[in-house]
């Protein structure tokens, strides 16, 4: 578990160090992801200590919200002073977020819809 741990804070560092050199717009853990996605996509598989890893990580990701809980209690006079650009931004990005969702996982469907009935009709 330990190796599984250092290849996922591995990316994510390498993430890191490339939005900084290059000076992408994009949070570091996030193009760590894509890293590691590519990484297994060349592998083909995920290595079961790297599924564990992830699992275990996942079953404990309420504890994450602990420091943005305690972030928002600390700063509780800015959130009410700017009460309503938090709320739109909020809705809106919940908004767009379904949006993009629901468009991504059409496409998807649509194109695993062709790849299967492409593979069905006989030649």
């Amino acid at each position: 578990m330990i190796h599984a741990l250092l290849g996922l804070l591995g990316c994510q560092l390498a993430g890191e160090v490339i939005c900084r050199l290059t000076g992408l717009p994009v949070p570091g853990p996030v193009l760590g992801l894509v890293l590691m996605v590519i990484f297994l996509l060349i592998r083909r598989s995920v290595p079961a200590s790297v599924e564990t890893a992830a699992q275990t990580l996942l079953s404990h990701l309420s504890l994450l919200f602990v420091p943005a809980g305690v972030g928002i209690v600390s700063h509780l006079h800015r959130v009410r002073d700017e009460w309503l650009p938090l709320s739109v931004a909020l809705v809106l990005s919940t908004a767009i977020t379904i949006a993009v969702t629901a468009l991504t996982f059409h496409i998807i469907q649509k194109m695993l819809g062709r790849r299967s009935t492409s593979q069905e009709t006989p030649q």
